[in-house]
């Protein structure tokens, strides 16, 4: 992987900003990829949780904001989310730098220093902001608390369009959330696909009798369906991961799901390699997993919504199901046991999605904000700098 300097005497210094590092999933594995190219460039974030941190996270600058010394932030972090945009704000850049926010929530909030140009990586505009409904149903459990926390949603919408007016050029990680950003912003951005670890990945001859889920487990990711619909058709089913909706989805399992929990890196890669296909039943923004399944040559069963759209080819990589229902999902199944997959080529889909595709895209972008007398066109808000991406055409921009 290429390391840049991230301070080098012609430049503006980088610095990196994350939303907090206590959960390791694929926000973090975009700023991970970012830290060891810019090995230089502090973290901001408002607190980190040393159990399962990525180890480029122990070896980097990260500064914390006062919520890292929180009692049980840990556990609760999701609950106190009334308490990110103080947290944010009281965190200070330096004057005349670049700031890399990497976002789904709140670091948008960090003030803007003299001078300082923000460039934006946006995982979603903030899901409990902008889709209340499906987000805050999942996380607050509480009735009266969940009425309360919806009636704050307008003033925190508002705010958080408002923080996104400092923001000189928004990175939308796939078109589905590209479209997500025009929506609530009014913005354009410029998609850059987040960075897979095609290279950990390899195609394996050997196939068992299995399909695989790997994820969190909670409920909008709609592993449900996977269960219900493997348990009804009498199909093995493996699923890698931990979370809150574990327990429901252990009841309703039949014996042919197997839960198998958190589990290392080595026994994920392995069951990827080995599995049939890779079933990925809810609606993601981007989603890494099944571009992993596909760097090992392996089909996808997708719903048909989201990033999916953008990384499975349908009939050639993976086929899709329509309706969020487990009578869908076996039709769908039915219909990729019934062809034939070739999986060199769906290896070849993976690679587009690699890490080194990704930096030098970001790298691209970048240049004319790290440079001192970058042109002013490609810094005011709402303009997006004239680039011509490694795909041989120009990034789609507003489309």
């Amino acid at each position: 992987m290429p390391r840049h300097s991230a301070n080098p005497s012609t430049e503006r210094p980088l610095q990196l900003v994350h939303d907090f590092l206590i959960q390791m999933g694929g926000a973090e594995r975009v700023v991970e990829v970012m830290s060891k190219a810019f090995p230089d460039a502090p973290i901001f974030t408002s607190a980190t949780r040393d159990k399962g941190l990525f180890p480029v996270f122990r070896e980097a600058e990260v500064r914390n904001s006062w919520m890292q010394h929180l009692p049980g932030m840990d556990r609760h972090h999701k609950k106190l989310f009334f308490l990110y945009p103080f947290a944010f704000q009281s965190l200070r850049l330096r004057p005349q730098s670049v700031a890399w926010i990497s976002s789904s929530s709140f670091s948008k909030w960090l003030p803007k220093p003299r001078g300082a140009r923000f460039v934006c990586y946006c995982h979603t505009p903030p899901r409990f902001f902008w889709m209340p409904d499906s987000y805050l149903e999942n996380e607050i459990g509480n009735p009266l608390l969940r009425r309360f926390v919806r009636g704050l949603m307008p003033l925190f919408r508002w705010s958080d369009r408002r923080q996104s007016r400092k923001i000189d050029l928004f990175l939308a990680n796939s078109r589905n959330v590209q479209q997500r950003i025009e929506e609530c912003y009014g913005r354009d951005s410029i998609v850059v696909y987040p960075p897979v670890d095609v290279e950990r990945f390899q195609v394996s001859e050997k196939t068992g009798d299995f399909c695989l889920i790997v994820s969190r487990l909670v409920a909008y990711k709609r592993i449900d369906l996977a269960v219900k619909a493997f348990t009804e058709a009498g199909k093995k089913l493996v699923i890698i991961g931990d979370g809150p909706d574990r327990a429901r989805l252990e009841a309703m399992a039949g014996p042919s799901v197997t839960f198998l929990g958190r589990a290392p890196d080595e026994i994920v890669t392995e069951s990827m390699a080995t599995c049939r296909a890779y079933v990925f039943p809810g609606c993601e923004d981007f989603g890494i997993t099944p571009v992993e399944a596909q760097a090992c040559g392996k089909p996808v069963i997708a719903f048909r919504a989201g990033g999916a759209l953008e990384t499975v080819l349908e009939n050639e990589t993976g086929v899709f199901f329509d309706e969020p229902e487990s009578e869908s999902l076996q039709k769908a199944l039915a219909d990729f046991e019934s062809r034939t997959w070739d999986p060199q080529l769906i290896r070849a889909n993976a690679e587009r999605f690699s890490e080194a595709r990704f930096l030098e895209e970001t790298r691209k972008i970048l240049e004319p904000y790290l440079t001192a007398n970058a042109p002013k066109a490609a810094t005011e808000p709402g303009r997006v700098p004239d680039l011509t991406l490694l795909d041989g055409g120009p990034n789609p921009v507003g489309s």
